[in-house]
């Protein structure tokens, strides 16, 4: 059986590949609005528990259009590999390189498309020894056939399947590291959970 690796916050790194203006029109596994927020929920944990964040576009002169300004403006100091065609961002060797100057061997990837985007260099990452977290509400596909192939694929050879609050929850470890710095986090990007904050404060 496999063990049951925890994602550390020591350890972890994050990819950001091609949030782009143009392939986000592609995305219709989720609503428009609700995407963007799960995405900006993702980069909001990343800087929460100071995970190294790599940001990637491809072929951002063409189609597929800058990348999300807000994650730019997130990340300002953060490596950003603007590739010139290549569809596999592991077939960037900047991009691979700025991978590997983070030390981490646990990536934590999203982005667009799930089946290509995300799937090529989730799968090329394995096969070099990474352990891969795909983060399944950051990324986005034509359907949810399309994306549920894509995840079986990228299940069948390692990777693992995760939403952005089971990341956050998982590198938190425990409430008491810090109760309403994660909790307003949350609560940003999910409203039932502002309830659950609201609730909190008024027993204090």
């Amino acid at each position: 059986m496999p063990k049951y690796n925890k994602l550390s916050k020591e350890n972890a790194a994050v990819l950001l590949v091609d949030h782009q203006a143009g392939l986000l029109s592609l995305v219709r596994d989720f609503q428009p609005d609700e995407f963007k927020n799960n995405v900006l929920a993702l980069a909001n944990v990343a800087k929460f528990f100071n995970l190294p964040t790599i940001l990637t576009t491809s072929f951002d002169q063409g189609p597929n259009g800058p990348i999300v300004p807000e994650l730019k403006a997130m990340f300002p100091d953060a490596p950003y590999i603007a590739r010139p065609g290549q569809i596999n961002a592991w077939d960037n060797s900047d991009f691979v390189d700025a991978v590997k100057k983070t030390g981490r061997k646990q990536l934590i990837i999203a982005g667009v498309v799930t089946d290509v985007c995300v799937a090529f260099p989730a799968l090329s990452a394995l096969e070099e020894g990474y352990e891969v977290f795909v983060v399944t509400d950051a990324s986005g596909t034509f359907n949810t056939t399309v994306r549920d192939a894509a995840w079986s694929r990228m299940t069948a050879n390692g990777a693992q399947l995760m939403n952005w609050f089971s990341i956050a929850c998982e590198l938190h470890r425990d409430w008491r590291n810090d109760i309403e710095g994660l909790g307003n986090l949350l609560s940003s990007h999910l409203p039932a959970y502002a309830n659950l904050m609201q609730s909190f404060g008024t027993k204090k």
